[in-house]
């Protein structure tokens, strides 16, 4: 299986830190943010890894090279006009070669047995699985609303599935890992800025199995300079350490 790392955004809230130092490559406990989620992908046996990228690029693509210092296989997707995380991973979609892939946000931080997650999108007959977690202000987040059978429902109240009672049974938040098969991205427009949660509001309108992945291990987004100190925080307190 491959994946694909986000990691084209601005990081426009955590300046004036990203005006010199593009986000994926800030410093957490000793290593780029983006790495974290590297050797994740690669704990769990993905070593193909391809990143979109927009600001900074260049100095993106120099400190991770092609992968062969951390035994994984890094390509790049130039984003010279940002194309959100819907186009960003149409660009790519010949990448993965018509087989289901991982997606990841670059910005976070995650402590997820992705093995599990992949195994429980396979005894599924589903489109996608969205790895799920509950949070005391889901709505801030998003709220991703499932059925006892964590079938997802409806995403931040579109897209209710046909057949299905307009009552969420569980109310969680996306923590931005999916494992996807190439369908889901049959109708999104190609060169075209989108996000990925609009497609999935269509699937899920045409009646499209979409399965939720709950998990309860550590999350952190890195989004502000107080979260960027936390997340900082929790590693040297041990509460993440880096997957080897």
């Amino acid at each position: 299986m491959k994946a694909m790392i986000l990691a084209a955004g601005l990081g426009t809230r955590l300046r004036p830190l990203t005006e010199s130092i593009p986000k994926p490559l800030l410093p957490v406990g000793g290593y780029p943010l983006i790495a974290w989620n590297l050797f994740l992908l690669r704990h769990h046996g993905i070593i193909e890894v391809i990143i979109n990228v927009h600001h900074r690029g260049e100095v993106i693509r120099a400190e991770l090279g092609d992968g062969a210092q951390w035994g994984m296989q890094l390509s790049y997707s130039e984003e010279p006009v940002l194309l959100g995380t819907g186009g960003g991973i149409k660009q790519v979609e010949s990448f993965f070669e018509d087989q289901p892939f991982v997606v990841m946000n670059g910005d976070t931080l995650v402590d997820l047995d992705l093995t599990a997650m992949v195994l429980n999108h396979q005894s599924h007959t589903c489109l996608a699985t969205m790895a799920l977690r509950d949070d005391p202000v889901v709505e801030a987040w998003g709220v991703v609303e499932t059925n006892l059978m964590e079938q997802v429902l409806a995403i931040n109240g579109k897209g209710w599935v046909s057949g299905q009672p307009r009552q969420s049974v569980h109310r969680r938040m996306f923590a931005g890992i999916h494992v996807i098969d190439p369908l889901l991205l049959r109708d999104v427009p190609k060169g075209e800025n989108s996000s990925i949660i609009d497609a999935y509001v269509a699937c899920l309108e045409e009646g499209a199995h979409i399965h939720g992945y709950v998990f309860s291990g550590y999350w952190s987004d890195v989004g502000n300079p107080e979260r960027y100190a936390q997340v900082k925080h929790d590693v040297e307190a041990g509460l993440l350490t880096l997957p080897t």
